[in-house]
């Protein structure tokens, strides 16, 4: 295998052979079933993992919708297996409120459809919820999110995940408008 883009020049293409095979460029791969983009985002991982949901929901579809089935067993249905299959692996991810939006409208359309309820019922979101007995799927992603948190402080100083907690970034140039928060501010 050859690479190169270690000879200190800075292309804009940079050529990766196997054998004499040209392996092309990507904007994004899957690792261990998350969608790694070039820019760093997540979005196209939060679209995989929402359309992951969806396909849990249509397999799951005789379940859910069915009327004989009372609401609290078909909620304990979907926490188990349709917001499980939405949630992997999202606890380690920077999510922003679009992302998290796009979890809550997917997640408020598939309750409604269980209870066999439209918008053009006029019944709140909330009140679905304790009809069927499920949490947002907001405060899950936070729950998750801070038990992640939890196992990697309990990991000793030397590990290489609590490493990030010394390093300073001094000659990081900021843009204009308002400051990113770091992760030490998003967890104060």
């Amino acid at each position: 295998m050859e690479c190169k883009f270690s000879d200190g020049t800075h292309e804009t293409y940079i050529e990766v052979n196997l054998d004499a095979q040209v392996i092309p460029k990507r904007a994004s791969f899957k690792y261990l079933g998350s969608i790694i983009q070039r820019n760093w985002e997540i979005d196209e991982n939060i679209a995989h993992r929402i359309g992951a949901g969806w396909m849990k929901w249509r397999l799951s579809f005789g379940v859910l919708c069915d009327k004989n089935v009372p609401p609290r067993v078909k909620g304990k249905f979907y926490r188990v297996v349709v917001r499980s299959t939405m949630l992997y692996g999202v606890e380690c991810c920077p999510v922003k409120n679009t992302h998290m939006q796009k979890m809550k409208v997917a997640e408020t359309r598939m309750l409604r459809w269980m209870c066999g309820c439209t918008r053009r019922d006029k019944i709140k979101n909330e009140a679905i919820r304790d009809r069927v007995g499920v949490a947002s799927v907001e405060k899950k992603m936070r729950e998750s999110r801070l038990r992640w948190f939890g196992h990697v402080k309990r990991r000793s100083i030397d590990a290489l995940v609590r490493r990030c907690e010394r390093l300073a970034m001094a000659s990081l140039r900021r843009g204009q408008g308002r400051p990113k928060k770091n992760w030490g501010e998003v967890i104060r």
